[in-house]
């Protein structure tokens, strides 16, 4: 009963957890922001170009004078007012699309635009210069980085320069060479930051989608692991309880009471795995091992040698050892199971050795190593991740073998020596 109720317990918590069957597509669904919300809260480059469009103003005092008839010959003068706010617009929707941006069409719009200012400038001076600042903010608004700076010193040079031919003031001429110089730099800075600010905010997004997928990954390994070789050790003892229970009452409630500790252990540590903090240790591992080949008639053999492991290498090593004899118990048919492992200064190595009927015959053996069965490719990965390797494949006599090597740092392992003394003393 108090098995039942521990299991009810952890079902529940696993069902408020996210499906590690749902689809990718509804996964990222789940894990990604809205972009109106993400774009609400985190403040990017304009959405549009609609927010250069009023720096037209600027050209309203030639607007004014042509108007007013105030401009020799006004339908050249309008034709060139007209071309140059269409190019204007033209280039402000092209700015801010990447693609369009950097095209060559881009930059030929934008030199029939200089050509346009520069020619009524020249023509007709006056308010007609304020045409240089918005050419220099269409170019800080295209150019961003390619050759910026000595365009806008071109560009605020001859506007200073034609200024001066109308023999205006000299802060006259270095007002409008300073406007030119500040529109063009300030918009080629404020967009390029913002535009730098919106690829660090996605790259955010992305770490943080991929940080959930690797925690989805991670529990899922640690399930299949922990799941697998539990409930193949409650089958093996219940066959074996199923056995005995008619001529040894005893024995059969011996391998029940066994069950019902694992099923307590195994609840733990699925609590343990959902929280992410499960330490796994060899030792216990191999007392486990031992069980549950003797439970499935198999004759266990430990070997093990070398100075004492750090927990991280022990924990990744005990993954090795529950899928390895898990597989043995369900799959192998063998007689006999060795488990040897050989501690070193600087590198360990496991090998789990069995003498049963070796491959499946619907997975035929290949010249080399290989690695078969979803937990032993996740333990592949995590020891890769850790530095290390894993091999399986058939034994050099015959069965099944699964070979893992992790290194082994110094300092780590020194240290877990030290902490072993410790608790040896607190015990004696």
């Amino acid at each position: 009963m108090r098995l039942m109720n521990g299991e009810n317990e952890t079902v529940a918590r696993l069902a408020k957890l996210p499906r590690l069957t749902e689809p990718p597509e509804r996964r990222k669904a789940v894990s990604a922001p809205k972009k109106c919300d993400r774009d609400a809260d985190l403040p990017g480059p304009p959405a549009s170009a609609y927010t250069l469009l009023p720096w037209l103003l600027m050209g309203l005092g030639a607007f004014s004078n042509l108007v007013q008839g105030q401009t020799p010959n006004p339908w050249i003068g309008g034709a060139g007012l007209l071309a140059f706010n269409s190019l204007y617009v033209t280039i402000s929707f092209r700015a801010f699309v990447k693609e369009k941006r950097e095209s060559r069409t881009t930059l030929v719009i934008l030199a029939a635009m200089a050509a346009v200012t520069y020619a009524l400038s020249i023509f007709y001076g006056g308010t007609w210069l304020f045409f240089f600042p918005l050419l220099s903010l269409a170019c800080g608004a295209v150019l961003r980085d390619r050759g910026l700076g000595l365009t806008i010193m071109v560009l605020a040079s001859s506007a200073g320069a034609i200024s001066g031919m109308e023999a205006g003031s000299v802060w006259d001429n270095v007002t409008i060479a300073y406007g030119t110089f500040l529109s063009g730099m300030v918009t080629a800075a404020v967009l390029s930051l913002s535009q730098t600010v919106r690829e660090l905010r996605d790259t955010r997004q992305e770490l943080a989608r991929t940080a959930v997928e690797k925690e989805r990954l991670r529990f899922s390994r640690d399930l299949h692991d922990l799941l697998g070789h539990t409930l193949s050790v409650i089958v093996v003892k219940s066959e074996a309880a199923r056995r005995l229970a008619p001529r040894d009452l005893d024995a059969a409630l011996g391998q029940v009471a066994d069950i019902e500790s694992v099923g307590g252990q195994a609840l733990t540590e699925i609590r343990e795995a959902v929280t992410g903090y499960r330490e796994g240790s060899l030792g216990t591992e191999l007392d486990r091992a031992r069980s549950a080949l003797l439970a499935a008639e198999v004759e266990p053999v430990v070997r093990l040698s070398g100075p004492p492991l750090p927990s991280q290498v022990e924990a990744l090593l005990g993954w090795v050892v529950r899928e390895a004899v898990t597989n043995v118990v369900r799959h192998s048919g063998a007689a006999r199971c060795e488990i040897a492992v050989d501690g070193a200064p600087e590198r360990v190595r496991l090998k789990i050795t069995d003498d049963g009927h070796g491959v499946p015959s619907e997975q035929p053996a290949s010249p080399g190593p290989r690695v078969g069965g979803t937990g032993l490719k996740g333990l592949t990965e995590r020891l890769a991740a850790a530095g290390g390797s894993l091999e399986a494949g058939p034994g050099p006599r015959g069965g099944f073998q699964v070979s893992a090597e992790l290194p082994v740092d110094p300092l780590d392992a020194e240290l877990e020596a030290e902490l072993e003394t410790e608790r040896g003393a607190a015990r004696g």
